[in-house]
């Protein structure tokens, strides 16, 4: 019962990816908004380690590990995240709640086939800059900048065992969204400030490729290795652009002005973001411990986005390294809920690719978290996963925001068993 109620609460729920901002940051400010990447919370406490893969719980990111399900899994994650921006001169806090995932996946052929599908967030753009500076003719002038929106995925996963220890996967996504900005300007002593508003509708697709190989390399250590690739997104998006001026006094639009981005050639101008390669390494016992390290690299210097072309940002080489593993007392215990508790535990460093003022954007958290058998007899293998995560992104030079945050997960994985075959009647 109190699973089915969960479930139909996440249900209700699953509208509110789409309308969400997911975000507060004033680096979501550039492009079309921060690129999450969102794993499971099980992988993201792990320091966001794609590789893992067991038979109970959904790996949104290795579409392989789907070919490792035995049991039809519903999954979900609430995130809180609170966030202190710093400045040179200013100090601000600020927090987000979103619902990150939703997605269920199931086996065709215990161990090796499974299919899986879901929604995420792909992009999130939310901000509000103010800034001020004043000019020998005109005096003091005010720019606000603000934006919201951002781009979701639904992904259809499948995962697929080739020969003992070596499955592979595909995933395909296709994603959606609307992303709007605006500029407002006011001079010091003039009666009319003036507006600029942008609107983009986009679409696209690509596709998500994985492989693991875990062959035993003693009676109980197993060697886990991984390899993934995301295909290069080029994403459609159909621009507008308005300009106008407004009273300074009572916010009334005087001019509106819908701009021709035809001749310019931006009206359909999308959004191209480059192929991402990963590989990783790990070892552990099943069951009991694991320990892994991955590595991903992305040429962001092919990043393209004209109609979202701002002076101060360029592109470089990104590339992400993490680390991370989980413990479990011992997983068969009747006598000790805590030793059935998993452990995890990881850490990630990230170079953004991107460059701002001639700063780079990096991105370094610490991750931890627990995962919480529902304890129920007729379910053994469900779970409740909390996560943690403490972290830094950006810089306080040249006159940059740096962020500092913390951030809470709370996801659930829910297990049963389909296609069962009834002995009573």
């Amino acid at each position: 019962m109190i699973r089915k109620i969960i479930i139909a609460i996440v249900c209700c729920m699953a509208g509110t990816i789409y309308a969400q901002n997911g975000t507060v940051s004033p680096y979501s400010y550039f492009g079309i908004g921060d690129l999450r990447s969102i794993g499971s919370v099980e992988n993201q406490m792990m320091g966001g380690i794609s590789m893992y893969a067991d038979s109970i719980h959904i790996n949104l990111n290795n579409p392989a590990a789907y070919a490792r399900l035995r049991q039809t899994t519903y999954t979900a994650s609430l995130s809180r995240k609170d966030i202190n921006f710093k400045g040179q001169n200013l100090s601000d806090n600020s927090s987000v709640t979103n619902l990150d995932y939703l997605a269920i996946g199931f086996p065709i052929i215990d161990d090796r086939l499974g299919v899986g599908f879901g929604i995420k967030p792909f992009t999130s753009s939310g901000y509000e800059i103010e800034e001020s500076f004043t000019s020998a003719d005109n005096g003091e002038i005010t720019n606000v900048f603000s934006g919201d929106g951002g781009v979701n995925s639904v992904f259809f996963s499948a995962g697929v065992k080739v020969i003992e220890d070596f499955t592979v996967g595909v995933t395909a996504n296709y994603y959606f969204g609307v992303v709007d900005s605006r500029r407002v300007q006011d001079v010091e002593d003039v009666q009319y400030g003036t507006f600029d508003f942008r609107n983009s509708r986009v679409n696209g697709a690509n596709f998500k490729i994985s492989a693991n190989y875990t062959p035993m390399l003693t009676d109980k250590i197993r060697m886990n290795t991984y390899f993934g690739v995301e295909t290069q997104n080029n994403l459609s998006s159909e621009n507008t652009k308005t300009i106008g001026s407004f009273s300074s006094s009572t916010g009334q639009e005087i001019e509106t002005i819908d701009v021709d981005l035809d001749n310019a050639g931006l009206a359909n101008r999308g959004v191209t973001i480059p192929t991402t390669t990963t590989v990783g390494l790990g070892f552990g016992q099943d069951r009991k411990w694991f320990i892994g390290t991955e590595y991903s690299a992305q040429n962001l210097e092919d990043y393209r986005a004209p109609f979202f072309t701002v002076s101060n940002l360029t592109y470089k080489d990104a590339s992400k390294i993490a680390f991370g593993g989980f413990y479990i007392p011992d997983y068969t215990s009747f006598t000790s809920y805590y030793k059935r508790i998993t452990y995890r535990a990881g850490a990630r460093f990230e170079n953004t690719g991107m460059v701002v003022n001639n700063e780079d954007i990096k991105d370094f958290g610490i991750t931890f978290g627990l995962g919480l058998p529902l304890n129920a007899v007729n379910d053994p293998f469900s779970n409740i996963n909390i996560g943690f995560e403490i972290g830094k992104r950006g810089t306080t030079n040249a006159d940059l925001i740096q962020e500092n945050y913390f951030k809470v997960n709370l996801g659930i994985s829910l297990n049963s068993k389909w296609f069962r075959k009834r002995t009573i009647n």
